[in-house]
């Protein structure tokens, strides 16, 4: 686990050239097709290298649910383990992990006239009011939901409406535990300035590598637009406005950057809460004899437990 940037996807691999893997991607946003360069997705020669999955799996027009990715990741761990071979999951989507950790609450579906509602009071009062909405009905968690996150809000104001009862009360009464011993590592720069400084380095590399040019691929789509999941994912959300004609491409990758410093500010905050986790640092190089050595300390350990 990680914050963006960090060098999950280098560690990874150092990792299965040591130990006999398959990794699974914990990536909100890997598993979109066209969608390489913006999201740093392993090249193909690295994963002809290691067995990967979830990536790639799905068009930008479709939805992946928290659900459907803890299905798809217990099944792969079941199977990975039947080849005998271990799951290594890499990444950066904490919903994710937190799914596999806690289980899922059991939610109701999706509504279409209750969404339809919704989007019709986001348009009409904006989406500060629909906060305010859920502040009143389930302020834990107003307090986790961003004013400026539609989907998140309106799921939010959804599962009252259809329940009765707030949606974080619904979640806290959900456990199910993990069916496996996990060997828990975080990986980051201690230092926030070398993470900073990571992030704007990669946005020149994603530049000169034809970012913009794969936004407008995705643009010429008749059935993409900036609604979309996939769209709304940082940095492709600022590119497409850019392409709108909304911003300059200089305020496009500035507001960029500090979209991803704000995601990584709060997947570090997740992952401080990680208490079984052991954290290594990125910063100068990668640890990658430090990772190693702790790995082999705790496979040896399950082995005797």
């Amino acid at each position: 686990m990680g914050p963006t940037a960090a060098g999950k996807t280098a560690l990874a691999l150092a990792i299965a050239q040591e130990v006999p893997v398959e990794i699974i991607s914990v990536d909100s946003a890997l598993v979109f097709k066209g969608m390489d360069i913006g999201t740093a997705k392993p090249s193909a020669e690295e994963r002809a290298a290691v067995k990967h999955h979830l990536i790639d799996i799905i068009e930008p027009t479709e939805v992946y649910s928290v659900g459907q990715f803890r299905e798809d990741a217990l099944q792969l761990m079941h199977d990975i383990t039947e080849r005998g071979k271990l799951p290594l999951l890499v990444g950066g989507t904490m919903l994710y992990f937190n799914s596999l950790q806690r289980g899922l609450a059991a939610l109701p579906p999706a509504n279409s006239d209750v969404r339809q509602r919704l989007e019709k009071q986001s348009s009409e009062f904006g989406l500060a009011y629909l906060h305010q909405q859920l502040e009143q009905v389930d302020a834990e968690s107003a307090k986790r939901i961003r004013p400026t996150d539609p989907q998140r809000l309106q799921r939010a104001l959804e599962v009252y409406e259809l329940t009765g009862r707030p949606m974080s009360q619904l979640i806290s009464e959900t456990q199910a535990d993990l069916p496996f011993r996990s060997i828990d590592i975080v990986l980051a720069p201690f230092q926030r300035n070398v993470l900073h400084q990571r992030i704007a380095n990669r946005y020149r590399e994603m530049m000169s590598n034809g970012f913009l040019d794969e936004v407008r691929q995705l643009k010429s789509r008749s059935d993409c637009h900036a609604g979309l999941p996939a769209i709304r994912a940082v940095g492709y959300r600022q590119a497409w406005m850019h392409l709108d004609g909304l911003i300059d491409e200089v305020t496009f990758i500035d507001k960029a950057i500090i979209a991803t410093r704000q995601m990584a500010k709060r997947q570090i905050t997740w992952l401080r809460a990680q208490k079984a986790a052991t954290w290594f640092d990125s910063g100068d190089t990668l640890p990658v004899s430090s990772v190693m050595a702790f790995i082999a300390q705790q496979l040896q350990a399950g082995d005797n437990a």
